[in-house]
């Protein structure tokens, strides 16, 4: 048993393909597939079914593979400690971050790690949280920045802001000539969501419960639409064909304030949303997660610290 055919049968879990899992470990698949076959042969134990169109796992196989990561993991990790030992930044840091947080914290935060520790460049992976939560477990990425709640995976985390949601309403809608918007007006609108597979889609239909019925006859609601960006809802909005909540991140510098109506951004209002002087707006938690067996602790503490050093406008910081 080598290392190299434990890497095999991990890849070959993860992609249910053997000629994509040789791709991935930039060997033939002949290679690969006699390797996999040797180490089957040697435990006596059958890994994987195969068939004309898929591979899957076999219930013992799944187990062996979790163990086959923890061992490519434990074996990485003795590089780790040599590095640690010259510069504990020393190396890439593989970072994942949810598609509704990436746009707005990656480039500040990119500049930020330059400037701070140029000597650990950013990896970086943009999916959604149930793909990143799947990385992180099989080592593809070593942390990630996700929307609170996730299934708990045994992983260490730590919060790092409060994110308000803003309402995003077309410049000639009635709405946009108020101050605020309460959850109950909302409720009568159009309302534009993300589609499936998106945790702010799930934000939102907390704050709107009523949009997850998707029924034409539901009392105050003509239809929802879905888009695949914030930024193509957002495009929607301007069009009038709908309104929307979306993260405070996402606002572009000075819409809040007087601006000219040069851009989309210009035909769209966005609104704090407030059910009563004494009700907190709507938000989500955001936090940076990694595994608990990730030894890195210093490089995990330099990017917490690169993130408070974004602006973050409007946001509650976390310690």
């Amino acid at each position: 048993m080598t290392l190299t055919e434990l890497k095999y049968i991990v890849a070959v879990a993860r992609e249910r393909h053997f000629g994509k899992a040789a791709e991935a470990c930039y060997v033939s698949q002949p290679t690969l597939s006699v390797a996999v076959k040797k180490l089957e042969e040697e435990l006596e134990v059958k890994l994987f079914e195969r068939s004309a169109n898929e591979v899957t796992v076999t219930p013992l196989g799944e187990e062996i593979v979790r163990q086959a990561q923890s061992v490519l993991e434990q074996a990485a990790n003795i590089k780790d400690i040599a590095k640690r030992g010259k510069d504990p930044l020393a190396g890439p840091l593989k970072l994942g971050v949810i598609y509704t947080i990436a746009p707005y914290l990656l480039p500040d935060l990119v500049r930020q790690v330059i400037q701070r520790t140029p000597q650990m460049p950013l990896v970086l992976q943009e999916n959604f949280t149930v793909k990143l939560l799947e990385m992180l477990r099989t080592g593809e990425i070593d942390c990630a920045i996700l929307a609170e709640p996730f299934p708990d995976t045994g992983l260490a985390s730590a919060p790092l802001y409060d994110e308000p949601f803003l309402a995003a309403v077309p410049m000639n809608h009635a709405l946009a000539s108020q101050a605020s918007v309460s959850t109950e007006a909302l409720k009568k609108e159009t309302m534009l969501l993300l589609g499936n597979g998106h945790c702010f889609r799930d934000h939102v239909l907390e704050v709107c419960p009523e949009f997850a019925r998707f029924s034409s006859d539901t009392e105050g609601i003509r239809k929802s639409f879905e888009g695949s960006s914030l930024e193509t809802i957002k495009h929607m909005v301007a069009a009038g064909m709908g309104i929307t909540l979306v993260p405070r991140l996402s606002v572009p510098t000075g819409a809040l304030v007087a601006k000219t109506r040069r851009h989309a951004d210009s035909l769209v209002k966005y609104l704090p949303v407030q059910d009563g002087p004494e009700s907190d707006p709507p938000s989500r938690r955001v936090a940076l997660v990694w595994r608990r067996s990730f030894t890195r602790y210093e490089a995990i503490a330099a990017l917490r610290n690169a993130i408070y050093a974004c602006e973050l406008p409007g946001v509650h910081r976390l310690s």
